[in-house]
């Protein structure tokens, strides 16, 4: 069986295309609990229902739709950046504050070593409980979140550090305090100088990657996600609301704007794709944050290689040619109606 963490599936939350896997697990239990107390062996019974369980979690998480997709990304017990943080962060030392109005804890800074190399750390948290997802805004950063990490890449800057940034957040946070501190404005101050800060930058979306709020960190020279994330200009349900004027068409949506790892690989719009562990991050974090350590390993080796000059070049080009447009081409129908078709 995939191996669990004590938030996951198990532990009470169930997504709602995952009943047929549940029903599984709760009938290898209870043939667990069976032998246990009545001394009877259904070991060959329990190893049957274990292949069927593997199996069916793969086929049904290897057919993701984009909205079930989302649901995973947004899944309670996935991984979050504290979690990355605590698994492949060595020496870890957190930086707080903007040096302009306070600390926001939407979003971690600090500087700490990844295998063997010295990094500087940004990334977006959301929170666990109801308290701390309270003090992190739900992950949604205000200015002060994007000048902090702004103070900690030019840090990296200085001494001659990459730069690691993990985006999950549903976007910035639009409220009037934020709008009135300028939030646009240190969005589109950070879109600016991270496209020329002289040192390598790697962006990674590790569960939602929503709008403003994920580009105030994300520009770099490799932009990459974990398979179950998705990355969107606005969300599913925002997206339902305005075309349908409801939020229950979020699936269409969804469907249609592209969002999912695969999507955005085919469209240009990241680089790479992380592996998550079968059935998604949340069910062995520690795999995940292995496969994310490699991954961020393996970048920098590469982008170490290129002279800074090209390596500057390279990421104003990669981001003003990023995606790829799709033409329209119209015809004629029998009303004399002029339909678009894809061209």
């Amino acid at each position: 069986m995939a191996k669990q963490n004590g938030n996951g599936p198990e532990g009470g939350y169930q997504l709602p295309f995952e009943k047929p896997i549940a029903r599984l697990q709760r009938e290898i239990a209870n043939l667990e609990a069976e032998q246990t107390t009545s001394g009877r062996d259904f070991s060959a019974e329990i190893s049957q229902l274990r292949l069927q369980y593997v199996s069916l979690l793969r086929k049904t998480y290897q057919n993701l739709s984009p909205w079930e997709t989302v649901q995973v990304a947004r899944h309670p017990a996935r991984p979050q950046t504290r979690d990355y943080l605590d698994r492949i962060l060595k020496n870890f030392v957190e930086l707080h504050g903007d040096r302009r109005f306070g600390d926001d804890r939407a979003i971690c800074c600090g500087l700490g070593r990844i295998g063997g190399e010295k990094v500087a750390f940004i990334g977006q948290h959301k929170g666990r409980d109801t308290k701390e997802k309270i003090a992190c805004n739900f992950g949604c950063a205000h200015p002060e979140g994007y000048r902090k990490a702004m103070r900690v890449m030019k840090l990296a800057e200085k001494f001659r550090m990459p730069i690691v940034s993990l985006i999950d957040t549903p976007g910035a946070y639009p409220g009037v305090g934020s709008e009135e501190r300028g939030v646009a404005e240190a969005i589109a101050f950070n879109l600016r100088e991270m496209a020329r800060i002289k040192t390598p930058i790697l962006c990674v979306v590790i569960g939602e990657g929503g709008s403003g709020g994920a580009l105030g960190i994300g520009v770099g020279d490799r932009v990459a996600m974990m398979e179950y994330a998705y990355y969107s200009v606005i969300s599913p349900e925002g997206c339902a609301a305005i075309l349908w004027r409801t939020g229950e068409k979020a699936s269409e949506a969804a469907e249609a704007m592209k969002i999912t790892a695969r999507d955005l690989k085919a469209l240009d719009v990241i680089d790479d794709i992380i592996p998550e562990p079968l059935g998604g991050a949340h069910r062995n974090v520690a795999e995940a944050a292995a496969n994310l350590e490699r991954h961020i390993v393996r970048t920098f080796r590469e982008l170490k290689r290129a002279p800074l000059d090209h390596l500057l070049q390279h990421r104003y080009e990669r981001w003003r040619r990023m995606g790829k447009v799709l033409k329209l081409e119209f015809q004629s129908t029998p009303a004399n109606n002029q339909q678009p078709v894809n061209g």
